[in-house]
């Protein structure tokens, strides 16, 4: 014998009717003996409470109501059976809505609805449904009675919420199939009082029904359809990448449903647990998918967790106390208190020090639990024995169920890592002996982030997605996408990494999509966003989404957005950015920034503030994380610079035996006036303003020239660098020797500026002669010795590795107690989309390892 039980969804319409009459023909045509319990139609139990309670008002809106459901049968009906049929079932559903709509006006005229009418009222909703799906079922050729389980189902009279007497009830289920082999199509939900009143068996009424006729009849399987896949890891509608549990044990099912899984409840599973009848948990609308099996039997060789539920709800209590401590009988007497008040307590922890014991309840109770608390503690509250009763709201519960936790060490430390690196507070935490679950109370706001942080850290360890919040979209924005988007296959197969861009954002619109925004389309969607860009929308939205594994990269060169940072921080997100402006804001605000990180256990990386793509910043904290001492550090750190100065005095390629170049020696400092002179005539080297103009034109510099000639960004770049290193070092404290006359500074404009840079070519002529003379090049440095950070133009000879510089590169020397002899030298491309993105990319995917 199998019992099966179909819900509200999979009895909704008369399509899905037709669906569950198909799959109950399988098994009838395969010899399966079997008995059907149904709900009532979707939705029907609601309207039925609805129509009670205006009823109860005195409003006659209630006859709508009624007129709805009648209607919504009758043609359910007639959908479902040929005209003979249905001529059949109308008379008595037309009886038994006339029943309906007298008790409904006696409501009406009292104005009053009673618990015992209540149930009445409701009961119609599966009395109609058993019935009609009965007749179809008979139609369909199986040999069918409709059975009114109040015939067999005895309770008490507590109505709403009847108990059921199991050993009457048993009898009775048992005596009638003996002399009833038909297939019985049973009203579920309903039961009745040893005197006939009807009553109701209350929440999971209906599954509850198929458990009681499961263990009376000893039935092989207990079926429970409904219109998911069977029990699965988490709720999916918090966490989309849930999915199904091929098997779990009674104790499991239990408790993941006491924390608010939805698919079964409790009392459901108790009679099976009895008889140890296994409960399978199906799918209406796939039945072939196998859904989950419910048994005693444990699979060892599966997860250790089996699934992640919470109450999203709860309040907190404290008592604490010095009387508390060593007393015997304080928990008998809280916890008596608070039964006697009629409150139900869903979580209870206590410390060693049994100064305070804490204990949750519904936010509807804490008001009741609070006065049984004080009543009881009223002389030790007066006394001071006993504190305040601390109460904490806006909190919720999320409990990790799995039989195979027991005796596996590092479950604990996993869960709370999970919730660490994601910046999610715990209140409170409790877990029994038995390790078959582990509690945990955090922020109500932080509920959902907290179930996807954990079910990936135990379902998905393999796999890790980030969501990705970008705002500036451009040339670096914008090709980092096309690497994420290029690369996307690769890393999922290869390094089990998904990321998600969630926010997307450039100076005039921004645009959001939780479950990722596509990659090849991200620029018509954001054209398309009706969303205009504020930074301070832009972050509210990524705190409020509230997503585990959150990244915000900046790709702007923005005051405004870095002055967010500290409220990113604050949240718990970690940060990548090739903007400057806030490692090099005033030292009070870049520690302030480095201490929130660490506070708020997540990344602030910055490593493309300096030589874009180039591990200079990386390179620098590993030699100091490793116990080496930074004696100078020499950097070309403006490829706008690099590329004009070499342009200007091009060198020719030395032997290795010439080159020397393992040592910094041979630079020469020079200072604005020296070697000043007129060019001399056919020289055959070209003009210093011919090779800025050419420059500006290839984009390698600002639109204005003078941004990158003024050396402003390679002061703030080694002001980063000296930072890194320690020194507590505001971009004042940096010398930097202008390279520009005056008068070139003070230009109106662009063109009067390549104006008056062109009457000074001759001093840019003269010094290159003069360095050349000396087998020097010329080369603008920035260099930070014994604490002392100097920037100008030098001259270099063969010795130096700056000599050897060509094009655009970028080049930093590290002169450290390691490397004294051979400095490390670091080169290659300081600016440029592909390698700054690709640096930025390389940040994002180190911080999806930091997260774990």
């Amino acid at each position: 014998m199998k019992v099966l039980k179909f819900g509200g969804t999979s009895v909704g319409t008369p399509d899905t009717i037709k669906s569950l009459i198909d799959i109950l023909k399988t098994y009838y045509r395969r010899g399966d003996k079997f008995a059907v319990v149904f709900s009532a139609f979707s939705k029907v139990t609601d309207t039925l409470i609805e129509m009670a309670r205006r009823a109860a008002q005195g409003d006659q809106t209630y006859i709508d109501l009624l007129d709805q459901v009648r209607t919504r049968h009758f043609e359910t009906a007639k959908n479902l059976l040929r005209p003979e049929l249905y001529e059949a079932v109308a008379a008595p559903m037309a009886e038994k809505f006339t029943d309906l709509a007298n008790v409904l006006q006696g409501i009406f005229l009292l104005r009053e609805v009673s618990p015992r009418s209540l149930d009445f009222v409701v009961s119609f909703g599966e009395r109609n449904s058993a019935f009609i799906i009965a007749h179809a079922m008979q139609q369909a050729g199986i040999p069918t009675q409709y059975l009114d389980a109040r015939k067999l189902v005895r309770t008490d009279a507590q109505f709403g919420n009847a108990k059921v007497d199991a050993e009457e009830t048993n009898r009775l289920i048992t005596e009638y199939f003996a002399h009833h082999p038909q297939v019985q199509a049973v009203t579920g939900f309903i039961g009745s009082t040893a005197d006939g009143l009807t009553t109701t068996l209350g929440r999971g009424g209906s599954d509850y029904t198929a458990a009681l006729l499961g263990a009376a009849l000893d039935a092989e399987v207990i079926e429970i359809w409904t219109d998911v896949d069977g029990v699965l890891t988490a709720d999916p509608r918090r966490v989309k990448k849930a999915f199904t549990l091929p098997t779990m044990t009674y104790r499991e099912a239990m408790e993941m449903s006491h924390f608010g899984a939805k698919v079964i409840y409790p009392p459901t599973i108790q009679p099976a647990l009895a008889k140890n009848i296994p409960l399978a948990i199906k799918n209406t609308f796939k039945p072939d998918f196998p859904g989950t099996w419910i048994s005693r039997k444990s699979d060892d060789a599966g997860h250790p967790v089996k699934g992640i539920s919470s109450i999203n709800q709860i309040c907190l209590l404290t008592v604490q106390g010095s009387g508390l401590f060593g007393v015997p009988g304080i928990a008998a007497r809280l916890f008596g208190a608070l039964a006697q008040a009629g409150v139900n307590i869903v979580l209870i922890t206590q410390g060693s020090s049994e100064t305070s014991i804490t204990f949750a309840v519904s936010p509807n109770q804490a008001s009741l639990a609070k006065m049984a608390v004080e009543k009881e503690f009223s002389y030790e509250l007066r006394t001071g024995l006993v504190d305040t009763l601390k109460i904490e709201g806006d909190l919720a519960v999320v409990a990790v169920v799995g039989e195979n936790m027991r005796y596996r060490p590092g479950i604990a430390g996993r869960l709370f890592q999970a919730l660490g690196k994601n910046g999610i507070n715990i209140v409170a935490i409790a877990q029994g002996s038995s390790e078959l679950n582990i509690s945990i109370v955090v922020a109500a706001a932080d509920e959902t982030k907290a179930l996807n942080a954990i079910h990936e850290a135990f379902f998905l360890s393999d796999t890790k997605t980030l969501h990705l919040f970008i705002v500036g979209v451009g040339l670096i924005g914008g090709t980092l996408l096309e690497q994420i988007r290029a690369q996307a296959a690769y890393l999922l197969e290869n390094r089990k990494l998904e990321i998600k861009i969630v926010g997307l954002a450039n100076s005039r619109k921004m645009l959001f999509a939780e479950e990722g925004i596509a990659l090849e389309q991200w620029q018509v969607q954001l054209a398309a966003s009706e969303q205009p860009f504020s930074i301070a929308r832009f972050a509210e939205t990524m705190q409020t989404l509230n997503l585990p594994n959150t990244i915000f990269v900046d790709n702007t060169a923005s005051a405004e957005v870095a002055g967010f940072y500290e409220q990113i921080l604050g949240a718990s997100i970690s940060i990548s950015t090739p903007n400057k402006q806030a490692a090099s804001s005033p030292y009070l605000q870049y520690e302030r920034l480095k201490q929130l990180a660490a506070q708020r256990g997540v990344l602030w990386r910055y490593e493309t503030n300096v030589g874009a793509g180039l591990p200079i910043i990386t390179t620098l904290n590993d030699l100091i994380h490793s116990g080496d001492r930074i004696l100078k550090i020499e950097g070309v750190l403006s490829g706008t610079l690099s590329y004009i100065f070499n342009a200007f005095g091009l060198a020719p390629s030395p032997s290795p035996k010439e080159r020397g170049a393992d040592s910094p020696a041979g630079a020469t400092p020079l200072s604005f006036g020296e070697g000043l002179g007129v060019r001399p005539e056919g020289s055959g080297a070209r003009r210093f303003s011919d090779i800025v103009r050419e420059a500006q034109s290839r984009g390698l510099t600002e639109p204005d020239p003078r941004d990158d000639l003024s050396g402003a960004d390679v002061r703030r770049k080694l002001l980063i660098l000296a930072r890194e290193t320690g020194l507590a070092l505001e971009s004042t404290d940096i010398e930097l020797e202008q390279i520009l006359p005056a008068d070139c500074m003070t230009a109106p404009d662009v063109a009067a500026f390549f104006d008056t840079l062109q009457r000074h070519d001759g001093h840019f002529e003269q010094m290159r002669m003069n360095a050349a003379a000396e087998g020097k090049v010329l080369r603008f440095v920035a260099c930070l010795s014994e604490g002392r950070a100097q920037i100008g133009l030098q001259a270099v000879d063969q010795r130096h590795p700056f000599y050897f510089l060509d094009g655009s590169d970028n080049m930093v020397v590290f002169t450290t107690e390691r490397y004294r002899e051979r400095p490390l030298v670091i080169r290659g491309p300081g600016a440029g989309a592909e390698v700054t993105a690709a640096g930025v990319f390389a940040e994002v995917i180190g911080i999806g390892s930091y997260l774990g």
